[in-house]
C-alpha cells in the first residue's frame, strides 16, 4: 500500500509560520533561501510548498503573523499611556525591546524584511512601506488626542512630529542591528521625548 506523500501528519502549521517568520525577520526576504525555511521547519520543500504555496506567500502569512503578535506591541503602547507622552515614550520603548530581541538582532521586521534590491520584491516593500505609514497615522491620532487633552503643546507641527517618532523606530531597528546595546539605545528616549516638552 503506498504512503501519501506531502506534509506529515505531525506537521504544526502554526508553529512552522512562527519559524518562517524568525528566518525572514533574522534574514530578510531577499536573504532567506527555501533551504533556510525548510530547514527550520525540519520539511522538505514540496512540504513547505503544499504548506505555504510559496515563498512570497509565506513572507505575507509572517508579516501578518508579526503584526498580529510582536507589532501589537506597539499599538498597545499607544493606547494605554495616560498621556500622549507617556503613550510615544513607551512605544519607543518596546521598539528597543523588540528591537534587542529580535532573532540574530535584526531589529524590528518591519524595517528589515525587505529591502527592496530587486524590482520582483517591489510588491513586498510596499506591502512594508503601507504597514509603516499605517503606523505613523496612529501615531499622529495619539498626538492629537493629546492636544486636545491638553498635555501635547497646542503649536506642535504633529504630523512632522508623527513621522519623527516613526523615524526613531526605525533608526532603533538599524541601531541595534549595529549592534548597539539597550542601555545605549534607551539612551536616546530623553533627547527623543524632549520634542514634547511644555513650552
Amino acid at each position: 500500500m503506498a504512503t501519501a506523500r506531502g506534509r506529515p501528519r505531525s506537521f504544526d502549521r502554526d508553529a512552522a509560520l512562527e519559524r518562517v517568520m524568525e528566518v525572514f525577520w533574522a534574514k530578510g526576504y531577499e536573504g532567506a533561501q527555501l533551504n533556510d525555511l525548510t530547514a527550520a521547519i525540519g520539511i522538505a520543500p514540496p512540504s513547505f510548498y503544499a504548506a505555504f504555496g510559496s515563498k512570497e506567500a509565506a513572507f505575507r502569512e509572517a508579516v501578518e503573523l508579526y503584526k498580529k503578535t510582536t507589532g501589537s506591541v506597539f499599538l498597545t503602547t499607544l493606547n494605554a499611556g495616560e498621556t500622549a507622552r507617556d503613550s510615544i515614550r513607551a512605544m519607543l520603548q518596546a521598539s528597543i525591546d523588540v528591537a534587542v530581541s529580535a532573532p540574530n538582532a535584526a531589529g524590528c521586521f518591519l524595517i528589515t524584511g525587505v529591502f527592496g534590491c530587486h524590482s520582483e520584491t517591489d510588491p513586498l516593500a510596499e506591502l512594508l512601506i503601507d504597514i509603516r505609514r499605517a503606523n505613523i497615522a496612529r501615531i499622529e491620532k495619539r498626538l492629537i488626542q493629546g492636544q486636545e487633552a491638553g498635555d501635547v503643546p497646542a503649536d506642535v507641527d504633529v504630523p512632522v512630529l508623527a513621522r519623527f517618532y516613526s523615524g526613531m523606530m526605525q533608526a532603533i531597528s538599524m541601531q541595534a542591528r549595529d549592534g548597539m546595546s539597550r542601555a545605549e539605545l534607551e539612551a536616546n528616549l530623553d533627547p527623543a521625548m524632549a520634542a514634547l516638552a511644555p513650552r
